[in-house]
């Protein structure tokens, strides 16, 4: 099993090109099962989860081929799709394989899709997506751990309003309600970037959508859709990783240095940005991207996580790292999932000193970690040990780094570039 080895101390100085976001990408490659059409998408990351979302569609009958560009290419053609179906063996480590149960239903009137697994940072039901599709006209139902669904005669547009706030759900039901009949109107919608650039390239499509990335979404549904187009040519390019840029300005942040973030769009992380200047940190944008400026002396900022725009709880374990060594104390507060301050222990093993009640973490920030034998749990807590180990002293040991290998690009490549010590070694 692969670890990480980081020897901390070092600033980071340089730049990174930021990957096309995972939470973008597997939705995206779920649509090409709404179209007959060969489907071309562009800097789609090389991840784990987009390897098993591949799989995935591969084991339906999708014709899906990577190219080996630099760009990113992922060529999907849905034409003859034999097996409506996601079975356990390929659903049980993602939990973003739901995301075909829409497509499907929608184009071919039914889907066997299995429960899905995932990160352990909490309950994360899917009724939402049940309920929005049985309202939908479609007949569901739950039989040993699969979901059987079922839409002979078409979905039907209707209204649906959520009961809280899901971006998977939302994701789900707009896919759906492209090629369902008449008119569908998604309330209490997810705002996240990653459901715009979703819309962006269903309506390139053909689909008929107003309102992303607002609250309340209008799908008019089509017959039909077809491969995208868009004025830039042919295909859809994937948006940048607002977490991933997120993640590496919290790691410059905390180690000091200059860093370029080619690619990342400030305006998808307004709150992290803030926080970081509240922090002390020097942070710019511009056209190419953001440039972070630090000189490690940071002050503890507090915050809680919410919807987008607010906070991103994808952002809390890696934002907590500066508070660990920053001047002062500092209140984070988790309001998405109940498990996610599994972090905490494998940061105090650090020599951070965090007092945690309910869904309140106490931090208290300490001159210097100092490095030790820690373990990823989920996919952003094992970002926030691999920037603890960037500014603890001697040398840290991340285990259990197939969590990173989900969500990060080669992560410890982009920081080698930057100066950071970091390898990746078996055993």
């Amino acid at each position: 099993m692969d670890k990480l080895i980081i020897r901390g101390g070092r600033p980071l100085k340089g730049e990174v090109t930021i990957s096309g976001a995972k939470n973008a990408a597997l939705p995206e490659l779920c649509a090409a099962l709404l179209t007959d059409e060969p489907v071309r998408l562009a800097n789609v990351p090389r991840l784990q989860d987009v390897a098993t979302t591949l799989a995935l569609l591969r084991n339906m009958g999708v014709s899906a081929e990577r190219s080996e560009s630099e760009d990113g290419v992922v060529m999907l053609d849905a034409s003859c799709v034999s097996r409506p179906e996601a079975p356990y063996d390929l659903v049980k480590t993602m939990r973003a394989s739901i995301l075909v149960l829409g497509p499907l239903l929608a184009r071919f009137g039914e889907a066997t899709v299995s429960l899905p697994g995932g990160c352990a940072i909490g309950s994360r039901p899917v009724d939402q997506h049940i309920k929005g599709l049985q309202a939908m006209g479609a007949s569901i139902g739950v039989e040993h751990g699969y979901i059987i669904a079922r839409a002979p005669n078409g979905l039907k547009g209707v209204r649906i309003t959520t009961d809280m706030v899901t971006v998977t759900g939302t994701e789900n039901l707009l896919m759906a309600a492209t090629l369902a009949e008449g008119e569908t109107v998604l309330e209490n919608a997810a705002r996240e970037p990653e459901i715009r650039d979703l819309a962006e390239m269903l309506i390139a499509m053909g689909a008929r959508i107003e309102g992303h990335g607002s609250s309340r979404i209008v799908v008019r549904g089509v017959p039909k859709l077809h491969a995208p187009r868009s004025a830039g040519g042919d295909g859809h390019r994937i948006v940048p990783d607002r977490i991933e840029a997120g993640t590496f300005l919290c790691a410059a942040a905390a180690a000091g240095g200059e860093v370029m973030l080619r690619d990342a769009r400030a305006d998808h992380l307004d709150a992290v940005i803030e926080k970081l200047r509240e922090a002390g940190v020097q942070v710019e944008s511009g056209a190419e991207g953001i440039r972070v400026h630090s000189d490690g002396r940071l002050k503890a900022v507090g915050f809680r996580t919410s919807e987008y725009p607010a906070f991103p709880t994808d952002m809390q374990a890696q934002f907590m790292v500066l508070d660990c060594i920053a001047q002062g104390t500092a209140l984070v507060t988790e309001t998405i999932f109940e498990n996610r301050f599994m972090h905490v222990d494998e940061l105090m093993r650090l020599g951070a000193k965090i007092e945690v009640d309910g869904h309140t973490a106490v931090v208290t920030g300490v001159a210097q970690l100092s490095g030790a034998t820690v373990m990823a749990t989920d996919l952003r807590a094992s970002a926030s040990l691999v920037i603890a180990g960037l500014v603890a002293s001697g040398e840290t040991q991340v285990d259990r780094i197939y969590h990173l290998d989900r969500g990060y690009d080669r992560m410890e490549a982009k920081l080698r570039a930057l100066g950071a010590d970091i390898e990746r070694t078996r055993g």
